[in-house]
């Protein structure tokens, strides 16, 4: 089993940053890509990125690229995501996982973006 905790979320204002941590912990060896998804009220979870053990990363939402930036610490068991110039759409519960192949999940941390 992989436990993740998040951390980071809050209220911020439109064009502000905030950056998530997820940290990872349980047994560690079997994780291989790490990442994050979220979830807007009334609407579906969705990737927003990922990042395997070698440092690969996919931005799934392209309304995120160029704004958001994932990076991991495997020493740390950490990933995090840095998000720029954040939109009011950016609202969500924003949800680490990572696979073991087996989809391991957080329990999500709230961002609220206003305008």
């Amino acid at each position: 089993q992989v436990q993740l905790v998040e951390s980071g979320g809050g209220l911020v204002q439109a064009g502000g940053s905030l950056t998530l941590s997820c940290a990872a912990s349980g047994i560690i060896f079997s994780i291989n890509a790490m990442g994050w998804y979220r979830q807007a009220p009334g609407k579906q979870r969705e990737l927003v990125a990922s990042i395997t053990s070698g440092g690969t990363t996919i931005y799934a939402d392209s309304s995120v690229k160029g704004r958001f930036t994932i990076s991991r610490d495997n020493t740390k068991n950490m990933v995090y995501l840095q998000m720029n110039s954040l939109k009011p759409e950016d609202t969500a519960v924003y949800y680490c996982f990572a696979n073991t192949p087996n989809k391991n999940w957080g329990h999500g941390t709230q961002v609220i973006v206003s305008s």
